[in-house]
Order: C-alpha cells, then sequence, then structure tokens
C-alpha cells in the first residue's frame, strides 16, 4: 500500500482574486462594469469588505476566465467579449454564465473562439 503525503489546501483569498482582475483588466472601473457593481463596492471589497455570495462567484470565476481570455485579447477586448453576447453561448453573456456559475461552459465559448482563430 502506497501512504499519501497528508496536503493541506489553502484556497486564494477572494481579495488576492480581486487585485489580479483589476490587474490583469487596468483599472476597479473596469472590474466594477464586468461584474456591474459600482467602483465603490470593488474598492470597499479590496480593503475591507467581502463580496456577497453571488459576486465572490464572479469574481473568482472571473478570476480563472480571463487566465485563459488573456490568452487570445488584450484586456479591452476581453471586457467586450465577456459582455457581449456570444455565439458559442446561444445569444448569453459569458460574464452572465459566470454569474451562474457556469464556468465550463464559458471556457468551451473560448475554446471555440481559440479554435477559428487558428483556422
Amino acid at each position: 500500500m502506497i501512504a499519501l503525503k497528508e496536503v493541506s489546501i489553502v484556497p486564494v483569498p477572494v481579495k488576492e482574486k480581486l487585485r489580479a482582475v483589476v490587474s490583469d483588466l487596468g483599472s476597479q472601473a473596469r472590474v466594477a462594469s464586468v461584474l456591474g457593481v459600482s467602483r465603490s463596492r470593488v474598492s470597499r471589497w479590496l480593503r475591507t469588505e467581502q463580496p456577497d455570495p453571488d459576486n465572490r462567484r464572479k469574481v473568482e470565476g472571473l478570476e480563472f476566465v480571463l487566465t485563459r481570455l488573456l490568452e487570445l485579447y488584450d484586456p479591452e477586448n476581453a471586457v467586450e467579449w465577456l459582455l457581449g453576447h456570444n455565439p458559442f453561448l446561444r445569444g448569453a453573456r459569458p460574464i452572465d454564465r459566470i454569474a451562474q456559475g457556469r464556468i465550463t461552459e464559458v471556457l468551451g465559448a473560448i475554446d471555440a473562439e481559440q479554435a477559428l482563430s487558428y483556422a
């Protein structure tokens, strides 16, 4: 029998993920626009408050999706892609799918978009 080493997993705090998203997109205002919240809300999340569960999911999903999306687009076009109606998502907006926790669908749309860019 193989003995497994015990590993302690420490999740990355949402505040750190939010900082990464702000860095990737270039401003708190742009992040606020993508998340559909006020700039002051993003600022408070970065300083003292925790986002509510729905916005926490959006931040975490956005951080994950941006890693892939920024391989294809600059930040401005990535924001447009997130907020635009996407044919690979049957006309839905990727940011709405992220908010619903449907990250796999958004990643599939990115894969499809990437496949078209190589065609």
